[in-house]
């Protein structure tokens, strides 16, 4: 039911005509007037969802999956819900997090066996990226599903490609399950420049993609970015009702220290603090929602970091006063509405760090993917001037990407 139909029952409800033929004859009249509001929203479904789109493609097949806690089904593990369909699951490729999606941020995850379903887990994040030769042998075919936030130093990213190059090189299809990209409304930040590559940015895109991992697979090919000479033999199932205006709201945490929507339109702007010495609030209820260092000046308000099990083991500052900023009464909206990454935190931040020598490490330069905007900050560059150095590789970057779109686009 749409907005304006709420509205309207609500206005009738609380003059008592809700049940009496006045109510229905000024329903009536009202939706003859404007017709157009009573029409209903389209509901989106994520390619998982699109299930008649794929399960003839894995009948009779060996399958394994690249899934974790994200791969969902309305409300159901795709693994399950494949398994209740009969279909042949010969193990699952688990990312970064884990496949319960209860590992900490870079924590190497072991080879192991999911309790619940006896299915082989298999670690494609730490030591081995990629499925291995020896992985797929028994292996027909490789499901692809994971859900994005369309953030450049986001891993999921890099280990599509892995995953690509993997079926590439052993002859393998591989079907990717897209899903919406909850920041996939606009493009922004540096692009990455090759000599900062690394898991968290492989590729020289913008740091705000603005693609789906379907969108982001079709690059990979066009683009001719795998290593190997073999053809990657990929089949991507769009979402249905899908468009890079959807404001799409997530189901599920996509990992442990994302756990609300407001924590996801922040993330492009504050995980820049992972290549510095500033906490983001991991170790706290609202990770990815405030920022703080116990040098921090001009900033009144606290926060401890402490060890939580299955989120952060091992936070940054843990047991340290954090003196910082609060973030979580900022509007949504407002950070929809512009459409860019924000600067002014980590400018904040650096104005009121005293030891500035240490404020940044050498790991910010991978996630930025350049030299200039640690310079830029270091040298109090007003933001409009920062972001009017990225225009001009971020433009040729906007139309590369236009190639590769599987949905309307914001523009």
């Amino acid at each position: 039911m749409t907005l304006a139909v709420k509205t309207v029952f609500r206005i009738l409800s609380k003059f008592e005509f809700k049940k009496n033929l006045f109510s229905l004859i000024f329903i009536l009249f009202f939706f003859l007037l404007f017709p157009e509001l009573s029409a209903q929203e389209p509901i989106i479904r994520t390619g998982a969802e699109n299930t008649e789109a794929y399960l003839p493609l894995l009948k009779g097949k060996r399958v394994a999956l690249v899934a974790n806690n994200t791969s969902i089904i309305d409300n159901t593990n795709l693994v399950d819900s494949l398994l209740k369909l009969n279909v042949q699951i010969i193990k699952i490729f688990c990312p970064e997090h884990g496949f319960r999606g209860k590992g900490d941020a870079g924590e190497a995850m072991n080879n192991s066996v999911d309790p619940k379903t006896g299915l082989s887990l298999i670690s494609i994040y730490g030591e081995h990226v990629q499925p291995q030769p020896s992985d797929l042998e028994d292996v027909d075919i490789v499901v692809f599903d994971l859900q994005d936030v369309g953030v450049r130093f986001y891993t999921y990213t890099s280990t599509l490609y892995y995953v690509m190059e993997a079926c590439a090189e052993n002859g393998k299809e591989m079907i990717l399950l897209d899903r919406p990209n909850p920041n996939g409304f606009y493009v922004d930040g540096p692009v990455l420049k090759k000599r900062f590559k690394s898991f968290v940015g492989l590729h020289q895109v913008a740091m705000v993609h603005g693609m789906t991992l379907g969108e982001y697979a079709q690059m990979i090919i066009g683009e001719d970015w795998l290593k190997t000479n073999k053809k990657c033999n990929l089949k991507v199932v769009c979402c249905t009702n899908y468009t890079h205006k959807s404001l799409y709201r997530l189901k599920v945490n996509p990992s442990p220290n994302l756990q609300n929507m407001l924590s996801i339109y922040l993330y492009p702007s504050l995980a820049l603090f992972e290549g510095t010495h500033i906490s983001v609030g991991r170790g706290t209820d609202f990770p990815f929602q405030v920022f703080g260092h116990p040098q921090m000046t001009n900033a009144s308000f606290t926060f401890t970091p402490r060890s939580i099990k299955g989120i952060c083991k091992y936070p940054p500052l843990e047991g340290q006063t954090c003196f910082g900023v609060d973030l979580r009464n900022v509007n949504e909206k407002e950070i929809i509405g512009k459409k860019q990454i924000d600067l002014s935190y980590l400018k904040f931040a650096y104005e009121n760090f005293p030891d500035k020598e240490n404020f940044f490490n050498e790991f910010f330069y991978n996630l930025s993917g350049t030299q200039e905007l640690r310079k830029q900050i270091e040298k109090n560059v007003p933001i409009e001037e920062i972001r009017e150095s990225w225009q001009s590789k971020l433009s040729k970057f906007k139309e590369m990407r236009k190639k590769y779109l599987l949905y309307p686009d914001f523009e």
